[in-house]
């Protein structure tokens, strides 16, 4: 009956940490395969990560190869003198304020055609573009 006793709770907790172990999280994915936290997972191919600042720079990975479809971009602004302005046809213009820093994510829906993303206040020299087919 002792053996039982301690046997008992050694199982429940190495099934507990096996459970623990294999399940999924629900961090958004980006398509460079990296959570938004930056640990690795499993590349769904259907979320672009647009970073801006923190200095003159702004880009969007994921962005290579794109067929319409449904999209999640996530948009880490890294800077309160920019922003991350992505427009392009079926109606798409989202963007994070001037002004604001952190992560921002936005729901897409891409048809074919040519996409534009730029900082407003900085247009001329921090702008970039991709192709839907």
């Amino acid at each position: 009956m002792r053996h039982a006793r301690i046997t008992l709770p050694i199982l429940l907790v190495t099934l507990g940490l096996a459970i623990a172990g294999c399940g999924g999280g629900d961090e958004a994915t980006t398509a460079a395969g990296t959570t938004a936290a930056g640990t690795t997972a499993a590349d769904d191919g259907t979320t672009l990560k647009g970073t801006v600042g923190p200095g003159f720079d702004i880009s969007l990975d994921g962005a290579d190869s794109l067929t319409a479809g449904s999209y999640t971009l996530v948009v880490d602004d890294k800077a309160s003198s920019h922003n991350f302005h992505l427009t392009g046809p079926g109606g798409i213009d989202v963007a994070t304020d001037v002004g604001a820093e952190g992560e921002e994510t936005f729901e897409l829906e891409l048809v074919a055609g040519e996409y534009r993303f730029i900082c407003d206040p900085h247009a001329s020299s921090m702008n970039g573009s991709f192709t839907v087919g």
